[in-house]
């Protein structure tokens, strides 16, 4: 990629492709190729084949997804499923017609197996059977990399497909029953701050083990490897260690500056026992995280009041 390449993010109002904006901005790309949901329907078959035949993007960054936490997976599996496989072989079917040079895909570590070793490396894939509560949203997924690989094979479409993490930061979602853990968490604990509450109830036992990377390490990655990564293998990008959501509450809650008690709904499912990228093949290409957890949490927090306000 140079200064004046054509690069479409697709999905950039959301976490990640805002993200990627702000990196590509940020290293000098000027040339960005950005429309919302409501000009460009990235469902519909047709208005993507227009749109990449007027444009012509040189570069794209699939980052539009539908995503959510336990409870949006278990309440909409039909939506999960359907928009994302519509959303992704449009946008890589349309690529490969119209002269795409490298495309982006960016899946999701639900795809690895519930019980896969720990940590997941690249090689899990297809070994195992799925998370349950998430396992519309992980076939999606798994469809999108393997056509990526497909394409690669069969036509010498250049796709690479990467695998992120949990991740946060600005631009989240902070709904109270679609979001993610941690920013659901971080909100709970916000009003229960603002309401003057005792305590704070979180889902689950707490047990369980996650990891988190700031969105913003994920885009400087996301940049990187459109520039330096060539392979169908897929790639997994992480932080390279995990807290339990125990931990993860207390420490939102030192954030946040509440002094409650911390109660855990053990009748609420916990999803996967643990979710650790091995993340050695990123190390080896030269890349690495720098937003340490507590300042991620921090700045997201001081994002999330300033939208507040």
């Amino acid at each position: 990629m140079h200064s004046e390449s054509r690069i479409f993010v697709a999905g950039h109002r959301g976490l990640v492709g805002s993200a990627i904006v702000r990196r590509l901005r940020a290293a000098g790309f000027n040339n960005l190729l950005l429309t919302d949901r409501y000009t460009l329907d990235l469902t519909r078959q047709s208005d993507v084949e227009t749109y990449f035949s007027e444009q012509r993007p040189e570069y794209v960054f699939d980052a539009a997804a539908k995503v959510g936490g336990i409870h949006a997976n278990d309440a909409y599996p039909a939506e999960f499923m359907r928009d994302n496989l519509a959303i992704q072989t449009n946008l890589i079917e349309a690529a490969y017609r119209h002269g795409t040079r490298k495309f982006l895909f960016l899946g999701s570590s639900c795809v690895y197996p519930r019980m896969a070793p720990q940590p997941m490396n690249e090689d899990c894939l297809l070994t195992g059977l799925l998370e349950v509560t998430n396992q519309w949203y992980a076939v999606a997924k798994i469809a999108g990399l393997k056509m990526c690989q497909a394409y690669r094979r069969q036509y010498g479409f250049n796709a690479i497909s990467l695998m992120p993490t949990n991740l946060y930061g600005p631009g989240d979602n902070f709904h109270p029953l679609n979001s993610h853990v941690l920013p659901a968490l971080l909100r709970k604990f916000h009003e229960a701050k603002m309401a003057g509450e005792k305590s704070v109830e979180v889902w689950g036992s707490g047990r369980p083990r996650r990891e988190f990377l700031h969105v913003d390490d994920m885009a400087d990655a996301c940049v990187f490897l459109m520039q330096h990564y060539d392979d169908e293998q897929l790639i997994n990008i992480g932080w390279g260690e995990d807290v339990s959501i125990a931990e993860l509450a207390a420490l939102i809650g030192r954030v946040v500056g509440f002094s409650g008690e911390l109660h855990f709904d053990a009748t609420k499912p916990d999803g996967t026992p643990r979710k650790l990228l091995d993340t050695t093949r990123l190390k080896a290409l030269g890349w690495k995280p720098r937003i340490a957890l507590e300042e991620g949490i921090r700045t997201t927090y001081e994002w999330y009041r300033s939208k507040k306000e």
